[in-house]
């Protein structure tokens, strides 16, 4: 059994919902993101999503794209991010799930990349910008490795949520709010009503990102998703420490902050 299905099953028995922080590997560096990864995960983190920077990510607002950069500009490539992952792997069995880019996949090699996130211990991966007609391809490599290919859901993909969620594993990553992402005081969606709407087509747990900033926000939403998913909020912390240790004390502190509310149900 795959661990995100794992850690589901974990949750769900002891009548918690899942937290699932959103870093960019190798911002500042992949040290820190491997050091993050392992305080993230004793702070509370239940699943671990570490974006692959891309030089033009268009589902991100100006938090994350700034990380990108940062990132990149260490030398953050995929092959790097892969051995930081084996090196996570050696301390850790947390779920970790790569959120990335369609052109980095199929620039890397779509079976390559699928194969060495099997060979290293990647559970799933998100590619918000996958082509419906490629997606096929994709699938077919990824039941081949084990990997989960999750599907990522918006408020106005409404019929067509039926269609996204077939054949995929793992979790739904439910998109908030319209846009890109980054910190907000507020979500402009119903959201009991878009979360009613993914629950007719698929039974797979629901995990809500994009804007959930603060404890606050975790704990209005959470009786109506499975899991949340907090990054622009935690790249933020990161980009504003002085140094490594103040990065990891203040990201996990954030981190358990949301536990605690996710645990009170």
């Amino acid at each position: 059994m795959n661990r995100i299905d794992k850690k589901f099953e974990l949750i769900k028995q002891k009548n918690e919902k899942a937290m699932i922080p959103f870093i960019t590997a190798g911002d500042p560096d992949l040290e820190t993101t491997a050091d993050l990864v392992l305080a993230m995960e004793q702070a509370g983190a239940d699943i671990i999503e570490l974006g692959i920077p891309y030089s033009d990510p268009l589902a991100d607002g100006v938090i994350i794209q700034q990380s990108s950069i940062r990132a990149l500009k260490n030398g953050a490539k995929i092959a790097k991010i892969m051995d930081t992952v084996k090196d996570i792997r050696e301390k850790s069995q947390i779920p970790l799930v790569y959120l990335v880019y369609y052109n980095s996949v199929f620039k890397y090699g779509m079976e390559k990349f699928i194969k060495e996130c099997s060979d290293v211990g990647v559970d799933g991966i998100i590619i918000p910008d996958l082509p419906i007609e490629e997606r096929k391809d994709i699938l077919d490599i990824a039941d081949k490795y084990g990997i989960y290919l999750i599907p990522l859901v918006a408020p106005t993909s409404k019929e067509r949520i039926k269609k996204i969620t077939n054949n995929g594993k793992g979790f739904v990553y439910c998109v908030s709010t319209n846009g890109v992402t980054g910190v907000r005081q507020e979500i402009g969606t119903d959201i009991k009503e878009y979360m009613k709407i993914v629950s007719q087509y698929t039974d797979m747990p629901k995990a809500l990102g994009f804007g959930i900033s603060n404890a606050e926000m975790a704990d209005k939403y959470k009786n109506y998703c499975d899991a949340v998913i907090v990054g622009s909020a935690i790249i933020k912390k990161i980009s504003e420490a002085n140094n490594k240790k103040q990065t990891i004390e203040n990201t996990a502190k954030f981190i358990s902050e949301i536990k605690k509310v996710l645990i009170n149900n």
